[in-house]
């Protein structure tokens, strides 16, 4: 047995007045996405924004359903729409924003297993970092420099 030790790396912002100012700006379409989410069965409302090399924005929000698993969180429903509509456009920036109607987030809030894969996806296919920006709904600001730190451990097409 040998053992492997796996690291990531994040930088920890006080607040999202700290972020260079295009990430702001970027936070704060993630916000407005976040309070266009539907979501009436968990009252957990997210927003993704994604910030394209042809300075293209695009978001998404989280979307239930009645049978939950058809429902779509934010990161899968900002980056399958960037891939539909730019599939020639790489990805810089991700912001994503969370916000509890129960309690307040202050927390910042990463995106689920299911979506770490779906964005691994597209920094594999694009052959660049991907940094991820994410918070809850005030507070603290964290940054990934890449999905594969949120990811460590990728399933990727070069195993199939």
């Amino acid at each position: 047995m040998k053992p492997l030790k796996v690291t990531s790396n994040f930088e920890v912002y006080d607040a999202v007045e700290e972020l260079p100012q295009a990430i702001q700006s970027l936070m704060k379409t993630a916000v407005e996405a976040r309070d266009k989410a539907y979501a009436p069965y968990s009252q957990f409302k997210v927003g993704a924004a994604i910030a394209l090399n042809n300075n293209e924005v695009v978001t998404g929000s989280n979307q239930e359903n009645a049978s939950y698993p058809s429902g779509l969180c934010a990161e899968r429903t900002a980056i399958y729409y960037a891939g539909a509509a730019f599939p020639e456009a790489q990805i810089q920036n991700i912001a994503i924003s969370a916000k509890s109607m129960k309690h307040l987030v202050e927390a910042p809030v990463p995106p689920c297993g299911a979506c770490r894969q779906a964005l691994v996806e597209y920094e594999v296919k694009q052959e660049t970092d991907i940094a991820v920006y994410f918070m809850g709904e005030t507070g603290k600001v964290m940054k990934a420099n890449s999905i594969k730190d949120l990811l460590p451990l990728i399933f990727e097409n070069s195993v199939l």
